[in-house]
């Protein structure tokens, strides 16, 4: 079985939905031992316009950054990342939305799709989330992205060359255009079996149907 999943490292919700799939697939794989399952992590940029950080530069905070994009007072913006650090902390994740900083995550897909042709796609997205949510790291900032693929697993040689040019970006690009072609306005967006779309966060029952309905066939 294959999930194909649209996701953006800056989403939070998209770390969210990645462990309520991840509960869900541990069911599913206990069940279903002779089935094997693919996950295919595609591109999405929610702000394509975010800064390019690096260095010592230090970007919007992510209350900031809700306060403006949306209207919102300050004190809002922080309440609804308390909330979400809540929900993180929940999944034993943690959100130092105080230090987290908002940027491009261009790069940042461009060294998963390298990471995928390594294996090492989901080491990479992990530690790319931990270093924005958790470390308040700019994910944009080149060392970030170097010390992030060497401590995966993926060669030196390979790494230096991503950052040194634009690999990748064309595959980044073709992600965001078939989710424009399928429909996709936000994320995580996952489609299972290449037919059985789910959007969003949703709950682990939901990820469970739709590993049952992609199994068996069914439309709905």
């Amino acid at each position: 079985m294959r999930i194909d999943i649209w996701s953006d490292v800056m989403c939070p919700f998209c770390w969210i939905g990645k462990r309520h799939l991840e509960k869900a697939l541990e069911t599913f794989r206990a069940e279903n031992p002779e089935v094997p399952v693919s996950v295919v992590w595609r591109a999405y940029e929610l702000d394509p316009s975010a800064p390019v950080i690096a260095g010592e530069t230090t970007g919007e905070s992510s209350a900031s950054m809700l306060a403006r994009k949306y209207g919102m007072s300050t004190a809002d913006a922080e309440a609804s990342q308390e909330q979400m650090a809540a929900r993180f902390a929940e999944l034993g994740l943690e959100y130092d939305w105080r230090s987290s900083q908002v940027c491009s995550s261009h790069d940042a897909h461009r060294l998963a799709a390298l990471a995928a042709e390594h294996g090492r796609a989901n080491e990479v997205d992990e530690a790319l989330r931990k270093a924005h949510f958790t470390d308040g790291q700019a994910i944009s900032d080149p060392e970030v992205l170097r010390h992030i693929g060497i401590d995966a697993g993926i060669p030196a040689e390979a790494v230096e060359d991503l950052l040194a040019g634009k690999g990748y970006a064309d595959t980044v690009a073709k992600d965001i255009e078939i989710a424009r072609g399928i429909g996709v306005q936000g994320v995580p967006f996952f489609v299972f079996e290449g037919r059985l779309a789910v959007s969003g966060a949703q709950p682990v029952e939901v990820f469970s149907h739709a590993l049952n309905q992609a199994l068996t066939g069914a439309d709905a």
